[in-house]
């Protein structure tokens, strides 16, 4: 059911500086900048950032995709290097911005990303079976569909690749998860600088691309086969509101997945309350449960 909400999204550091990427690395672990994963046309080479735990492996890896209303953002800032503590690789992933190409195509980034990860596995010491997606906004939004739409054909460039896109698990930080919903004018007079993200995003105005917006929404992937998902929302949130994850986390409850959904009492989009030692227990605990 569709609720009269509003959606947009900045990008927002879930994680505090000391979960920030380079010097602050844990005893051990190692980490390799700027892999090559694709090349486009118009956008040039997409990169990732690979950071790997101590230890021999094969390990269990994350798919981190940043926020930034799919026009801004750096895959540099804000990785959960608290993962890496307890034996995760992660790789943070950029993709081409909407002032590039509209959707598909980061979704088509980010599933190449995970194409190149399990086809390079054994390289980079990485089980091909044990993967998962986590974002935050925008990023949330991508991470979700990783998880829900891994055989859609129409949000892939490699229909007939051998190698699969999907994932076992998804964190989603306060992703919108339908944007068929118009953003109403209390949204736009608060952001007037977002405005226009979800109309750059689809290529156009929603009311003229209501295909477009219903294949951009995760929601509308949502089935039993769906991976465990654990969505992280503030309730002050008024960028993304809390109804996208609410009901989001209703529809895969109603499906059967497991998971849930972890509501913050006066979060707003993003901040120091979603990398709490709390918070980060639980994702934790969440992943050792569906990828180990």
């Amino acid at each position: 059911m569709k609720l009269p909400i509003t959606v947009l999204l900045v990008g927002m550091t879930v994680f505090s500086s000391a979960m920030a990427a380079g010097p602050n690395l844990p005893p051990g672990c190692s980490e390799q900048r700027d892999i090559v994963y694709a090349t486009r046309d118009p956008g040039g080479p997409q990169k990732l950032d690979l950071y790997l735990p101590a230890g021999k492996g094969p390990f269990p890896w994350m798919v981190r995709i940043h926020g930034g209303a799919w026009r801004a953002g750096d895959k540099a800032g804000g990785v959960p290097l608290f993962l890496l503590d307890v034996g995760y690789a992660v790789a943070s992933v950029e993709y081409r911005f909407t002032n590039v190409a509209p959707f598909p195509a980061q979704i088509q980034d980010c599933k190449a990303a995970v194409r190149y990860l399990r086809e390079h596995a054994a390289e980079f010491n990485l089980d091909p079976d044990r993967a998962g997606a986590m974002g935050d906004s925008a990023g949330g939004h991508l991470a979700s569909l990783l998880g829900l739409a891994p055989k859609v054909a129409a949000l892939t460039d490699a229909p007939d690749s051998k190698t699969s896109e999907a994932v076992k698990a998804v964190v989603d930080f306060y992703g919108p998860s339908d944007l068929r919903i118009p953003h109403n004018a209390k949204w736009n007079a608060a952001h007037p600088d977002l405005r226009t993200a979800v109309e750059d995003l689809l290529g156009g105005p929603r009311d003229q691309k209501a295909d477009v917006a219903k294949a951009a929404s995760p929601i509308t992937y949502v089935a039993k086969t769906a991976p465990p998902f654990l969505i992280l929302q503030g309730d002050a949130d008024d960028t993304v509101l809390p109804a996208q994850s609410i009901t989001l986390d209703q529809a895969l409850r109603a499906a059967g997945v497991p998971g849930g959904l972890i509501l913050l009492p006066g979060a707003g989009h993003g901040g120091a309350a979603f990398g709490a030692p709390e918070q980060q227990a639980k994702i934790v605990a969440f992943l050792n449960r569906y990828l180990r």
